[in-house]
C-alpha cells in the first residue's frame, strides 16, 4: 500500500493528542491515558493522517527521527507496529483481532514494511456491525512501540466475561509474549481470581505451567486490573506481559464487550418444564393470550388448592410466561426441581400448617375430583357440539366463542393438573397412543390428513396449537395398539385432550373472524392476526379498527431451544446448569447462553443453523460469525479474540473441546451450551415429540 511520510503526522504517546480516541485511535489513546494515569506503559508515538493535528510533526525527517528513538541510532533494536483503528477497541465492538499488527520490526525498510501492512489491513477488513456516523472511511492509525521480550504474558479481564462476574478477575497466561495466546493458538494457564488475588478452584494448568502465575504475580496483576478499572470507569480486557526482571508492563486495555447480564438476587429458576409438550414452539402475541394466560391462571389455582406455595406468591408471579416466545413455567412452584433451602422448609410452621390445611382439602378433592372432571369434560364437550356451523354464526358470536374458550381451557388446566397429582396414571393410556391406534386402523383408507383428523378428532392430541396452520401428522410404523375410544382415556388423558378440542376451536373461530376483519380489504391471514394482542383483537371486533401498526409488525423468529434451566437477566436466560468435566464433549464455555443446529466447518455450503466446529480459533473466521447457532474449538482459551468477537454476537461458544473435529463430523445435530463447555449430538430438539407429549405434566 501507498505510504507517503508528509502524509502522516507523528504524535508521541505522552502528548496530550494521543489521549484523543478520534484522532489516534481506542488502543492508542487508552495508552496514552494509561500512562498519564501511572499505569506501567511502554514508550512509543502514533502514525495518524496529518489533517487530524495540523499542529503535530509530519515528514519523514520527523518520522525517522521518532523511530530512531525506539530503535537507536542504528535501528536494531526490535519495534512493534500495531492498528489503532476508530473502529476497534470501544465500547461497542472490540473487532478483537481483525486488524494486522507486526512483531519484531528491526531496521527502517521493514519498519515502513510494517506500517504499510498495517494500513493495508483497513482497506481489508471492515466493521462486523455498523458504525456510528462521522467516522472516516479510513479509520487506521499506527501505534509504534518497543519490542518487549516477556518471560510471561497473556490477557486479564477485570470482570469474568462468561458468567458476568464483576467479583472475579479472569486471567489467562502463557510462556512468553501474550500474542500466541490471544490468536487462539495456546490455551496457557488459565486462573479465576478474587479482588484480593485468591485463586477460585484449581484453574486449567498445563504440564510445567503451575509457576507462571506466582503470588507476587496474582497481586501485581489484580492490582493492574483495579487501576485500570478506575482509570477508564470499568473493568478491562488487558494484554501484559512480565519482562526478565519480573516487571509487570500493560500493552494493551479496552472495555469488556458483550458482558453477559447476571440475573438478580432472587430470580426464579424457570424452563420449559412440562407446559413445553402443550405449548412446544415461538408463540405469537395472540397464541400467548389464547393459551399461556389461560395456563397460567388453572395451574396458580390448583398449586392454591393444594397448598403447594403461598397465596402471596402466587398473586405476585405468573406460573407460567414466556421467555422468546416460549412458554416457560417457575419449576419450583411446580416442583420439578428440589426447594432451594429443604432444611428451611422443614422447620417452617407456617409451611406446615398450610400444608396441613391443604391435605385435608385435597383428602376430599381425591375422592370428589373424578367426577368433577367429568362434569367439566360433559360441559366442554356440549359447548362445543352446540356450536353452529361457523360461516352461520355472527362475528360477535364467533369472538364470544373464542373468550368461553380462554375461561374454558383456565378450568381444565387446573383439574388437569390436579388430576396428575392426584389421581396418578390410571390405565396409562394416552391420547397420544389412541391417535397413534387412530391412524394406524385408518391407513390404507386414502383419507386425507385434514379428513383423518375431522374423522377421529383424538389426532389433534398428536398436534401443536398453531394460529398460522396445522402441522402435518406424523408418520404411523409399527404400531399395534387397537383403538378403544376417548371414553377409555383416563382422567388427566381426557382433560388434556379437551384442551387441545378448545385450542382447535379457538383456531377455526378465528380464522373466519380474520376474514370478516378485512372485509372490503384483503382478507387478514391468520400469521398477521396471530400479531394482535387480544384486547387488540377484541377492539377491532367492536368495529374499532385494527391497531394502525400491524403491517409494520414483524413475527417472533423461530428460535433454538431454551436451556432445562435457567434464570432471566435483562431478558436474557441464564443457564444453571453445572460443568459436568467427566461428559463426552466437555469443554470450557466462553459464552453466548445456549444453541442448537449442524455442524459445519466453514467451507462449502452453510447449513440453515451452522454450528462452526474448528481446530482453533482462528480470527480469520470472524466473518463468518453472525448467524452461528454455535462455535465449538478444540483448543483456545474465553480470552482470544474469536471467543470475544463470538461472545459480542451472542454465538454459544465451547472451547478446549477435545477432537471436536474427528468427533463432530459435517452435518451432525450438536448442541452447545457456552456457559457449561457441553456439546452433545444427536438428534436436534423437536417442536414436539409423541413421546414427549406422553410424559405427565404439571
Amino acid at each position: 500500500m501507498r505510504f507517503e511520510a508528509a502524509e502522516w503526522a507523528v504524535v508521541p504517546l505522552n502528548n496530550p493528542w494521543a489521549r484523543d480516541a478520534a484522532v489516534t485511535g481506542a488502543k492508542a489513546a487508552h495508552l496514552a491515558r494509561a500512562a498519564v494515569a501511572g499505569l506501567p506503559v511502554l514508550p512509543g508515538f502514533v502514525l495518524v493522517p496529518a489533517a487530524r493535528v495540523p499542529a503535530a510533526l509530519t515528514g519523514d525527517e520527523a518520522l525517522r527521527l521518532a523511530w530512531r528513538t525506539l530503535a537507536g541510532e542504528k535501528g536494531r533494536e526490535p519495534l512493534v507496529v500495531r492498528s489503532s483503528s476508530l473502529y476497534e477497541d470501544t465500547g461497542h465492538s472490540s473487532m478483537a483481532g481483525r486488524f494486522d499488527s507486526v512483531l519484531d520490526v528491526r531496521g527502517w525498510d521493514s519498519f515502513v514494511s510494517a506500517v504499510r501492512t498495517v494500513l493495508a489491513s483497513a482497506r481489508r477488513v471492515r466493521p462486523l456491525r455498523p458504525v456510528a456516523g462521522d467516522l472516516p472511511a479510513d479509520g487506521m492509525a499506527v501505534l509504534v512501540q518497543p519490542m518487549l521480550r516477556s518471560a510471561v504474558g497473556g490477557v486479564m479481564f477485570g470482570a469474568d466475561p462468561v458468567e458476568g462476574r464483576t467479583d472475579r478477575i479472569l486471567v489467562s497466561a502463557v510462556r512468553g509474549g501474550p500474542d500466541q495466546l490471544v490468536d487462539g493458538s495456546t490455551q496457557g494457564v488459565r486462573q479465576q481470581l478474587t479482588r484480593r488475588a485468591r485463586p477460585v478452584g484449581d484453574g486449567t494448568v498445563p504440564r510445567g505451567g503451575g509457576r507462571l502465575l506466582t503470588r507476587r504475580k496474582r497481586h501485581q496483576l489484580v492490582g493492574l486490573a483495579k487501576s485500570a478499572e478506575r482509570v477508564f470507569g470499568g473493568p478491562q480486557d488487558m494484554e501484559f506481559g512480565f519482562d526478565g526482571d519480573g516487571r509487570l508492563w500493560l500493552f494493551q486495555s479496552r472495555p469488556i464487550t458483550a458482558m453477559p447480564p447476571r440475573p438478580s438476587r432472587g430470580a426464579r429458576l424457570l424452563g420449559p418444564g412440562p407446559v413445553a409438550e402443550t405449548l412446544p414452539g415461538v408463540l405469537q402475541p395472540l397464541e400467548e393470550d389464547l393459551w399461556v394466560t389461560p395456563m397460567s391462571h388453572g395451574l396458580t389455582v390448583a398449586l392454591d388448592i393444594a397448598g403447594a406455595a403461598p397465596r402471596r406468591r402466587l398473586r405476585r408471579l405468573p406460573v407460567v410466561t414466556t421467555v422468546h416466545g416460549r412458554a416457560v413455567a417457575d419449576l419450583r412452584l411446580l416442583g420439578a426441581v428440589p426447594p432451594a433451602h429443604p432444611f428451611l422448609d422443614r422447620i417452617n410452621t407456617a409451611n406446615g400448617a398450610r400444608r396441613a390445611a391443604a391435605a385435608w382439602r385435597v383428602g376430599r378433592l381425591r375422592s370428589a375430583l373424578p367426577l368433577l372432571a367429568v362434569d367439566l369434560m360433559a360441559d366442554v364437550d356440549r359447548a362445543l357440539a352446540g356450536f353452529p356451523p361457523t360461516a352461520d354464526m355472527l362475528s360477535g358470536h364467533l369472538l364470544d366463542a373464542v373468550a368461553w374458550g380462554r375461561q374454558a381451557l383456565s378450568a381444565l388446566h387446573a383439574q388437569e393438573s390436579l388430576a396428575g397429582a392426584l389421581l396418578g396414571g390410571g390405565s396409562g393410556a394416552t391420547a397420544a397412543g389412541e391417535g397413534l391406534a387412530e391412524m394406524a386402523e385408518s391407513r390404507g383408507q386414502g383419507l386425507s390428513h385434514d379428513e383423518l383428523v375431522a374423522r377421529h378428532p383424538v389426532l389433534l392430541s398428536l398436534l401443536p396449537p398453531a394460529l398460522a396452520g396445522r402441522a402435518p401428522l406424523p408418520e404411523v410404523d409399527n404400531v399395534t395398539l387397537l383403538p378403544r375410544g376417548v371414553d377409555s382415556l383416563p382422567v388427566r388423558e381426557g382433560l388434556r385432550l379437551r384442551i387441545r378440542w378448545v385450542q382447535e376451536m379457538q383456531i377455526r373461530m378465528l380464522s373466519v373472524l380474520a376474514r370478516r376483519l378485512g372485509a372490503g380489504h384483503a382478507a387478514i391471514p391468520p400469521s398477521r392476526l396471530a400479531l394482535l394482542r387480544w384486547h387488540e383483537l377484541v377492539r377491532a371486533a367492536r368495529g374499532e379498527g385494527l391497531p394502525a401498526d400491524l403491517a409494520e409488525r414483524v413475527p417472533r423468529p423461530r428460535s433454538g431451544p431454551l436451556p432445562a434451566a435457567f434464570r432471566l437477566a435483562e431478558d436474557v436466560p441464564v443457564a444453571e446448569n453445572q460443568p459436568r468435566l467427566d461428559a463426552p464433549g466437555q469443554g470450557e464455555g466462553a459464552g453466548g447462553g445456549f444453541g442448537a443446529g449442524t455442524a459445519w466447518y466453514g467451507q462449502g455450503e452453510r447449513p440453515e443453523r451452522p454450528v462452526l466446529v474448528v481446530r482453533f480459533l482462528d480470527p480469520a473466521l470472524a466473518t463468518l460469525l453472525p448467524g452461528l447457532a454455535g462455535l465449538v474449538a478444540q483448543t483456545g482459551s474465553p480470552l482470544s479474540h474469536l471467543a470475544v468477537l463470538a461472545r459480542e454476537h451472542q454465538v454459544p461458544t465451547a472451547v478446549g473441546v477435545t477432537d471436536a473435529t474427528e468427533r463432530f463430523p459435517e452435518g451432525t445435530p450438536l448442541t452447545v451450551d457456552g456457559i457449561t463447555g457441553a456439546v452433545e449430538a444427536g438428534e436436534l430438539p423437536r417442536a414436539a415429540s409423541t413421546s414427549a407429549r406422553q410424559e405427565p405434566a404439571a
